[in-house]
């Protein structure tokens, strides 16, 4: 959409190309489109004080926010790499100073006036990251562990910083630890992009002779504002969308209720841990059909497994996930590093025992109208939808959902051998975050689903979510097997749950001695005749006084032929009398 937007000048909608999925469908469409009249992105000059993006305006609130917290690193984004090798290490911090001068928003410090920030981009030497050396040896995990967990102090540091760590005489790593308020995971893959030309050219004695982007991060900021406009005109395009999502969130659920192991803390410390899930290649392809059948994606197929799973486990009927967008809705900036990625909130309805079909049906209408409706940054929704507020949580929703499809970054060094090394779990920014990737063979077939829950310590035992993560991958299984199969039908157990719950829990067997009612009610008549058996209003009757009227009672039924395996029928008030009544039969 974002292609056919800016070559051919049309505005095409996402429920459109949904609906005519084919490149002769996608022709019609054009053919019929109304020509864009959308604010075209493009350089714009710059006002004494560039605002942020609505986006870095939250992240910037939340570094604050950090900070107070203690919390300073929650929003750094590490990237590791392993270089085996005769590494040039003047080239590299040459190419380093090559890529911060190609992309503004690297070289981007946010300092506020009355607390209100503004982007100032730095110029010349002071602009480029210092390359620091570390000797750091066999201990070098522990550094890089050091460095990961460091903030930034948005006003004056850089929001990116390198380190090469020192390995051995042909082998280093090589740490980026950038803040999300100036890149994203897809900017990753253009960084890597970047560096490896940059690098490249170094090692030649040249800087790079690259082409000039397009447009910078601060005109992208600039020009979101004009698209979207004003709150308060209800002519523009931002004040419409949220009208949207004010409608679709109306009376959603403040908190998912999961099957936590502690009390939410008042504050968030954002420890974590990580389990894996997935589903094998045999699952994969039953879902593809699936997803073709529906007319639907992948997300959406494990999106709406998700919701099933989530109602399953107690969170009820109403059910609301966020997702990541990549936020590139202009072909322009898909070669630029920045923040560019918003947040939906998908609300989803599992009311009346569905079958998985009707819930995939739900799921993508809803996803559908939400894409639709992405423009509008998240910051924007949370202020006017206005939940209630708590740093415990996040609002609208807290369990997160995300189909990696964004494009791998492929990191390779001239003369190197690169390997990614993995940092660290990331910080637990959600109560659960769950993160899928489809898998491929070399022939294109289906190959598999993989990927892991990552989870808040502060909530949850490591077991527990490992059982969840088992109970996703069952509903998969159960739903590709059986798109039919109605969500109370689902068996989200393993056995030996379902024998603990079945067998265990109900081994409540005791060993009795045998009597009657009769029996008992005499021993206690026996033992304590004058306390009261009996109250009914202001009346009372002490145990003597029931067995001595039971037993006359019972003398004139025997009297009337009543023996064994007779019926006796009583039509008496409620009160002492059938009592009575009942005893003497008996």
């Amino acid at each position: 959409i974002a292609r056919i937007r800016s070559v051919l000048e049309v505005s095409v909608g996402v429920r459109e190309v949904f609906a005519e999925p084919t490149v002769a469908g996608v022709a019609r469409l054009v053919e019929t489109a109304e020509t864009s009249g959308s604010v075209v992105l493009a350089r714009r000059e710059r006002p004494e004080r560039v605002p942020l993006s609505y986006a870095q305006q939250r992240m910037w609130f939340l570094n604050h926010m950090e900070e107070v917290d203690g919390g300073g690193a929650v929003y750094n984004l590490p990237m590791a790499l392993r270089l085996s090798g005769q590494l040039d290490v003047a080239a590299l911090a040459a190419s380093l100073g090559d890529v911060a001068d190609r992309h503004e928003t690297l070289r981007t410090v946010f300092p506020a006036i009355e607390g209100v920030p503004y982007q100032h981009v730095l110029q010349g030497g002071e602009c480029h990251p210092e390359l620091v050396v570390v000797e750091a040896g066999e201990g070098w995990r522990a550094v890089m562990r050091e460095e990961t967990v460091r903030g930034f102090d948005l006003a004056v540091e850089l929001p990116w910083r390198t380190v090469l760590l020192r390995v051995s005489r042909e082998e280093s790593v090589l740490l980026l630890v950038a803040h999300h308020i100036a890149t994203d995971a897809w900017s990753m893959g253009v960084l890597a992009a970047d560096l490896q030309t940059a690098y490249r050219s170094r090692l030649s004695g040249q800087a790079p002779q690259w082409e000039a982007l397009p447009v910078q991060y601060a005109d992208y900021a600039l020009w979101q504002r004009e698209v979207l406009g004003e709150l308060d005109d209800p002519g523009s395009a931002g004040a419409a969308q949220v009208a949207f999502w004010r409608g679709v969130l109306e009376g959603a659920p403040q908190e998912t209720v999961l099957p936590f192991d502690r009390p939410r803390p008042a504050v968030p410390s954002f420890r974590s841990g990580s389990v894996p899930v997935g589903v094998d290649a045999v699952t994969h392809a039953r879902l593809v059909e699936l997803a073709v059948q529906g007319g639907a994606t992948m997300f959406m197929v494990v999106h709406a497994a998700l919701v099933v799973l989530l109602a399953r486990m107690g969170a009820g009927e109403d059910v609301c996930v966020g997702t990541p967008v990549a936020g590139r809705s202009d072909a322009q900036v898909e070669g630029l590093a920045g923040f560019f990625v918003n947040t939906l909130v998908l609300r989803s309805d599992v009311a009346g025992d569905p079958s998985f079909v009707e819930v995939l049906r739900r799921v993508r209408e809803a996803d559908l109208a939400a894409y639709a409706n992405q423009d509008v940054p998240f910051e924007w929704l949370v202020d006017e939808v206005n939940p209630a507020r708590s740093a415990a949580r996040n609002p609208l929703f807290q369990v997160m959902l995300a189909l990696q499809n964004v494009p791998e970054a492929g990191w390779e060094l001239e003369g190197l051998a690169v390997e990614q090394v993995q940092p660290e779990v990331a910080p637990a920014r959600f109560d659960l975050s769950v993160g899928l990737d489809e898998r491929w063979s070399d022939s294109g077939a289906p190959a598999g689903l993989g990927g892991g829950i990552l989870y808040s310590a502060d909530l949850f035992d490591e077991g527990t979510v490992r059982r969840l993560a088992g109970r996703l991958a069952r509903v998969l299984e159960q739903v590709a097997a059986d798109p039919r199969v109605r969500l109370g039908d689902l068996d989200l157990l393993e056995e030996s749950e379902r024998s603990e719950v079945v067998e265990e829990w109900n081994a409540t067997g005791l060993d009795v001695e045998p009597s009657t009612v009769v029996e008992r009610f005499r021993e206690w008549a026996v033992l304590t005749p004058g306390a009261v058996a009996l109250r009914s209003g202001e009346r009372s009757l002490t145990y003597a006084e029931v067995d001595a009227c039971s037993d006359a009672w019972a003398r004139g039924l025997v009297a009337r032929g009543v023996g064994r395996e007779s019926r006796v029928g009583l039509c008496l008030p409620r009160g002492v009398e059938m009592v009575v009544a009942i005893l003497a039969v008996w």
